[in-house]
């Protein structure tokens, strides 16, 4: 969950900075740093309070999640709710954190982009930001229900995530070819980082249990962008359309 922010600025940013706007780099550089240091502050006002590590109660099944559905009836009449949180920080840390990305967001973002977002009209500049002002409440409200879930499901959801907004980038800037994705750096940065966030969910996945098994399974990284560069000119909607219209 702590990834998910990021991912989603990445990709609102991109998705509405235009292909001609300069500040793309700029708002995801910011972006990484917000989210960083969110992180970095979350750490230290927590458990230990001022160190980088954290003090937790060990999950042991998915009811530790949600122990306000246990709350005890000695009489089977009056509930008494006296429950705590068993996995203890890790259900609220993840609230912390999403209050320091939404300040720090605030911020620094609207400054950077007032400043160098000149490509775009006044109405685009800050829609990244909008849309971080509603996926922000649906991310609390995913952590909220279905935390228990979400710790356990998290790589596969990384994985899924990461590879649905490389496909979606990929074809919004109509990369088609190895020449189109080197023609642009900032093509290569997002792809370098969604195989940042693959490795990531490959790692969380087999947790490098048996190191020697499980190690080269990160050369499937770079088989998502290889696969849509390799087939993508046989699904243009163009190539398609006139192959129809020819009877093939």
């Amino acid at each position: 969950m702590a990834m998910l922010p990021l991912i989603l600025h990445w990709f609102f940013i991109e998705w509405y900075s235009g292909k001609k706007s300069s500040s793309a780099l700029f708002q995801h550089l910011t972006a990484l740093i917000e989210c960083s240091a969110a992180a970095i502050v979350t750490l230290f006002v927590s458990d230990p309070v001022g160190s980088l590590q954290i003090r937790s109660c060990k999950v042991k099944m998915l009811s530790d999640w949600y122990t306000m559905l246990y709350n005890p009836s000695p009489d089977y009449v009056t509930t008494i709710h006296c429950t705590h949180e068993a996995v203890y920080p890790l259900y609220t840390i993840v609230f912390i954190y999403y209050a320091f990305c939404l300040v720090l967001m605030m911020l620094l973002r609207p400054l950077l982009v007032k400043k160098i977002a000149c490509g775009l009209g006044k109405s685009d500049r800050f829609k990244s930001i909008y849309a971080a002002l509603y996926f922000f409440p649906i991310l609390t409200l995913l952590q909220a229900v279905g935390g228990g879930l979400l710790y356990y499901a998290f790589p596969y959801i990384m994985l899924v995530l990461s590879l649905v907004t490389l496909a979606v980038y990929m074809s919004a800037s109509e990369v088609e070819t190895f020449k189109d994705l080197l023609v642009r750096k900032k093509r290569l940065i997002v792809l370098f980082s969604h195989w940042v966030l693959h490795a990531y969910g490959i790692v969380s996945i087999s947790k490098l249990n048996y190191i020697y098994q499980d190690l080269p399974l990160l050369a499937l990284v770079p088989t998502p962008a290889l696969f849509y560069l390799l087939t993508a000119k046989y699904t243009e909607p163009s190539r398609i359309l006139s192959e129809g219209a020819n009877g093939h």
